[in-house]
């Protein structure tokens, strides 16, 4: 059994900021001239891909090393001095006195999330004989950006050239792979996972419109989990926001609450 103690925490957070790095890499390699930038300290994942990307935060505060004002001003600076807030992704597992630190510098609470484990099991043989799911070729990457752009803006059609310049830089990060899921060969349903140290994290599943509820995304998740398996990984991870459809979709495949992150905000 895997208990959600520290030990855990860590190789959760680490894995997701690891992921993070990875995409700040990937943007410099696709965009040399790009301003991406990253650091680590006092054991923090520390990310900027441009001041709106999802990317631009930390992971792993007060996890591998007390949290300090030191450590923090350095921090702060890194942000700040590149026209962004400081925005830190903390587990509760980092302890009480990690989140005074940050209040009493003047950080404010502004999202919450759930992270999500399960062990990595071979997964039993599902027949789809309508779905097929399979990792991209390179020259797809385009294809994967446009289907998960598609998944995610549907509502918000303005932000459709942003989020296809970040499919574009996921697809060219190194230790992620990108899936791509097909009903009767149509392209339906775009997703991405990305391995360290044994940890399979997935992210970025998206559907069109006009493809949900065929069961894309439950056959999109059997084929991570049988990728993860089979390339060594013994821990699962998602990550979703409390109580919601990705949540409940997360549980019914066996993935449990590990414990639910804060996201913090600073300001200059």
């Amino acid at each position: 059994m895997i208990f959600a103690d520290l030990e855990l925490a860590r190789r959760l957070e680490r894995a997701e900021g690891f992921a993070c790095m990875q995409s700040a890499v990937a943007r410099r390699r696709v965009y040399p001239d790009s301003d991406a930038a990253w650091m680590e300290t006092a054991g923090v994942y520390v990310v900027f891909d441009g001041i709106d990307s999802p990317v631009t935060q930390t992971f792993g505060l007060g996890m591998f090393e007390e949290a300090t004002d030191v450590a923090l001003e350095k921090i702060e600076r890194f942000f700040f001095e590149r026209g962004a807030p400081v925005l830190q992704e903390v587990s509760p597992l980092a302890g009480a006195e990690t989140f005074r630190l940050l209040v009493q510098r003047g950080y404010k609470p502004i999202e919450l999330s759930n992270v999500l484990y399960r062990k990595v099991e071979e997964p039993q043989i599902v027949p789809h004989p309508h779905i097929r799911v399979r990792p991209i070729r390179p020259e797809e990457a385009q294809l994967w950006s446009e289907v998960g752009a598609r998944g995610w803006t549907h509502e918000h059609p303005e932000l459709r050239e942003f989020m296809l310049d970040l499919g574009k830089v996921f697809a060219a990060r190194e230790h992620s792979v990108s899936f791509l899921a097909e009903i009767d060969c149509l392209p339906g349903a775009a997703g991405a996972m990305s391995i360290h140290d044994g940890v399979a994290l997935f992210a970025g599943t998206a559907t069109i419109p006009e493809l949900r509820r065929r069961g894309l995304q439950a056959a999109m998740l059997h084929e991570r989990m049988r990728y993860a398996f089979e390339h060594g990984c013994d821990l699962a991870m998602m990550v979703a926001l409390p109580g919601s459809e990705s949540q409940r979709n997360a549980e019914r495949k066996g993935f449990r609450v590990a414990y639910t992150r804060t996201k913090w905000e600073l300001k200059k």
